[in-house]
């Protein structure tokens, strides 16, 4: 049964909105992170603060925990194409995270993956769990990931660790002030700046916040029924980056113009889930549109840029990558 989870990249979006959903379903939750978490105090007050990419093995949990949710990444597809030891990051993270279980005796492990793993595919398809290849793999980033989950099968074949993967395609919501898609398209558009699409035709999954922590608590509560199992959790509807530029714009009244450029290096150009499998294993079913859930989110965006502290770290990050 499981009742203590430790959760790493607690800091993040995803790992923020889902300790508070876990916290208010009873679970005990031990936030681990290198960040400080900056949306909620009570998570704040818990979070172990250590960096992955050193062996956990000090580090003393009581009670240990029924399972650990590895959420941690270096995350931005083109950043590891700039800095590519930051794929050599994740997989780092990965094993010391897998090391951690097979010597505290943790027999559970959730890892979120990524829809990168599945490299460029049929735009008018959508893709299922078993269509990936090592030959499809196009960024540093996805290579960890790829490579991550081949460790974490590894793992379950020798020390008899249970896996379940989850791979999640652009979460969007609130928490995220971040350098996706999303918040530097609301970014760019409240201040009336040219917005620009890295490839004319790229279309994504997109999925809203509340959808993604609704399929990964599916998960924890039927851990033990899908264990082995691997599961897309995205909306399983492609959206075209040129319809979103044009949607946020409308939305916030921008009068934004939008330019294009070319896909960036490692970067795909399409991708959309196909979710039966986690329809039919946990229930899932995402209630959020794109429409709606931008509406949300710019909502909450537009109150959290209030707080001088994330319009500044937003800037400070955009102005890093010369985006500014």
């Amino acid at each position: 049964m499981i009742k203590t989870i430790l959760i790493t990249g607690s800091s993040g979006t995803v790992g923020t909105a889902l300790i508070q959903t876990l916290m208010t379903r009873g679970y005990r939750v031990i936030p681990l992170d290198v960040r400080h978490s900056y949306w909620d105090a009570r998570i704040e007050r818990k979070t172990v603060f250590h960096d992955l990419r050193r062996p956990l093995d000090k580090l003393r949990f009581r009670p240990p925990p029924d399972l650990i949710v590895h959420l941690a990444a270096n995350a931005r597809v083109h950043d590891s194409v700039v800095h590519p030891k930051m794929a050599l990051d994740n997989y780092l993270m990965v094993y010391n995270v897998l090391e951690y279980a097979r010597r505290k005796g943790v027999k559970r492990v959730l890892f979120t993956s990524s829809r990168e793993v599945y490299g460029e595919t049929n735009p008018r398809s959508r893709i299922r769990e078993d269509n990936t290849h090592v030959s499809r793999v196009k960024a540093p980033y996805t290579a960890s990931k790829y490579a991550a989950e081949a460790l974490i099968h590894a793992y379950h074949e020798c020390y008899g660790i249970k896996p379940v993967i989850a791979r999640l395609s652009n979460v969007y919501g609130r928490y995220d002030v971040s350098e996706r898609v999303i918040p530097v398209f609301l970014y760019y558009a409240l201040r009336n700046r040219t917005l620009t699409v890295f490839g004319r035709e790229k279309k994504l999954d997109f999925t809203y916040i509340d959808d993604c922590t609704a399929g990964l608590v599916a998960i924890v509560e039927r851990f033990d029924k899908v264990a082995g199992m691997t599961f897309n959790i995205s909306a399983g509807k492609g959206e075209r980056l040129l319809d979103l530029a044009h949607m946020i714009a409308e939305v916030v009244g921008s009068s934004s113009k939008i330019s294009f450029s070319s896909k960036r290096t490692g970067e795909i150009s399409s991708y959309v889930g196909d979710i039966s499998l986690a329809k039919r294993h946990l229930g899932y079913k995402p209630q959020v549109s794109l429409e709606d859930g931008l509406v949300e989110n710019i909502g909450w965006y537009v109150q959290a840029m209030k707080e001088r502290r994330v319009y500044e770290s937003q800037r400070r990050n955009l102005a890093r990558r010369g985006w500014l």
